[in-house]
């Protein structure tokens, strides 16, 4: 298995604005998850938006602040915890719901993300373990910056919605707008990532046709 890096908080880390904040670290491991459009409903992005907003503002934290984020890492490690572990697992588990048609639960359309990810590794990035499941996906990948993460991200989003709306015989929106990326900060934190990524099928679950797993860890 290739070296992995991890966060240095005393080294340069880029910040990029585009919808939402993004931390980047060149070389640095990052855990990133993407979702179809239909993966979620309205109701349930809401009620799970209000309820974040309030815990924010619990912690006198403004949720309108542009990178309230940064704030938030001002807390104490403990509550820091406590928001990543009340909402990182409620919109996961949400996730894992089975919302929406979930096409890529069939494999001929999950292969054509697998493919995707895999096309460019050890060029453009650094690939060690993803799961594509039937409504969305998370990816353990480093960068050289946050700009070739992003546009990197754009181009699988853009890539496999023209093969899989292609394949179904449609054309529009497949992937949503919005994602998730984490700057991994230790080994505990990557092998906590690994673990959750190969038993993501699990516990949704699903069965072995249901998903598409790939890691480089033997």
């Amino acid at each position: 298995m290739r070296e992995v890096h991890f966060f240095d908080p005393s080294g340069e880390v880029g910040v990029l604005e585009r919808g939402l904040p993004h931390w980047s670290q060149s070389g640095v491991v990052c855990f990133i998850s993407f979702r179809t459009f239909d993966s979620m409903p309205s109701s349930e992005i809401e009620r799970f938006h209000a309820d974040r907003r309030h815990w924010l503002r619990c912690y006198r934290i403004d949720p309108d602040f542009e990178d309230w984020r940064s704030e938030l890492e001002e807390l104490s490690q403990k509550e820091q915890g406590e928001f990543y572990r009340t909402f990182s697992k409620r919109w996961h588990e949400s996730l894992d719901s089975g919302w929406g048609e979930c096409l890529l639960a069939r494999p001929e359309l999950s292969k054509i993300v697998a493919d995707s990810f895999l096309f460019f590794d050890g060029n453009r990035y650094e690939m060690t373990d993803f799961i594509v499941m039937p409504n969305h996906c998370h990816l353990l990948v480093a960068f050289q910056d946050g700009d070739q993460m992003l546009a990197q991200c754009e181009n699988w989003k853009r890539f496999t919605a023209r093969g899989i709306n292609q394949m179904v015989g449609r054309t529009g929106k497949f992937w949503q707008q919005d994602g998730f990326d984490h700057l991994v900060r230790s080994v505990e934190q990557f092998e906590h990532f690994r673990r959750y990524i190969a038993n993501n099928p699990v516990k949704a679950k699903l069965s072995q046709t249901d998903f598409h797993h790939y890691t480089e860890a033997k």
